[in-house]
């Protein structure tokens, strides 16, 4: 985690361009927060992308039209998808399996409708030219370092508080519910109100990334909430390492890069990126961490 952290905070000191490495730890933190649900709580969520984008919107619209300070903006922003979570959770938990996921699907696509027609999300264009502002008032957001600053405190945040989660008797009991339901049940927890939980917690923190890539690229765009979104974050997972701690950190860095440097391929990118994730699949079917980890017999 300590050399995980340097490498963040040292990047742009090295040549690396701050906005690139932003765009990563704000899908890394998105990855990580899906991973909570996925690897550790054991449900597929197909509509992710909701509390991404809906939050991006709600951040955006938030500095913009009400003059929010960016970490008021944030903050509002990340209540937001943890409303949202909490409403889609009472909605998808009392199913499991391809039923759970299916609905979480459909709730996200009335997200991204409702994001095209609503007055003020901008339509097709969203919302451009999002000002930063101050933070708390005092430090200009306008600046690429101080900006960078404020992405790695809420990354690395949101990462330990992950971490954090995953190793308390609430994790523990989640990654239980997750391998044996019924004997879960059967031992006095109440398996929906912790699934439940779990999704209002990767919620949230999703909405947390969103709101802080709104801020970062001055723009929310229906990109965000579009079902693809979705699909993308599971990738990011699984290629890094489902129910690890990391891995999801790792695959985002893998996606991003090749969507960085792909980029003059045009519409041959995905065709790339589903060729490299069947070879990833063949070759490392616990992750590229989780292979590095079950290498080294330790868990990552």
């Amino acid at each position: 985690m300590i050399a995980m952290a340097i490498a963040f905070a040292v990047a742009p000191l090295v040549g690396i361009y701050p906005a690139f490495m932003m765009k990563v730890m704000c899908f890394a933190l998105f990855a990580c927060a899906f991973n909570l649900l996925l690897g550790f709580g054991g449900l597929l969520s197909f509509g992710h992308a909701m509390f991404l984008g809906g939050a991006g919107y709600a951040a955006a619209h938030a500095a913009k039209v009400w003059g929010f300070t960016p970490e008021l903006a944030i903050l509002f922003a990340t209540l937001c998808a943890t409303a949202l979570g909490w409403i889609a959770g009472l909605l998808a938990i009392r199913r499991q399996g391809i039923y759970f996921a299916m609905i979480t699907l459909a709730l996200a696509q009335m997200v991204f409708f409702f994001s095209l027609q609503a007055p003020f999300t901008g339509g097709e264009d969203g919302i451009q030219a999002v000002p930063r502002g101050r933070l708390f008032g005092l430090i200009d957001l306008s600046q690429p370092l101080a900006m960078y600053a404020l992405v790695f405190c809420i990354f690395m945040g949101g990462f330990l508080m992950i971490y954090r989660i995953v190793h308390s008797p609430f994790g523990q009991v989640l990654q239980a519910i997750r391998e044996n339901e019924p004997r879960a049940i059967s031992l006095g927890y109440d398996a929906e109100k912790f699934k439940h939980r779990a999704f209002v917690l990767s919620a949230a923190l999703s909405g947390m990334a969103g709101a802080t890539k709104s801020l970062v690229f001055q723009l929310a765009s229906l990109t965000d909430v579009h079902w693809s979104m979705s699909g993308e974050v599971i990738l990011m997972t699984l290629l890094g390492g489902m129910g690890t701690i990391f891995g999801p950190v790792v695959g985002a860095a893998v996606i991003v890069t090749m969507q960085n440097y792909l980029a003059e391929l045009g519409s041959w990118v995905p065709v790339i990126q589903g060729a490299i994730f069947v070879v990833c699949v063949l070759l490392f079917r616990r992750g590229i961490v989780g292979e590095i980890g079950a290498w080294l017999k330790k868990s990552l």
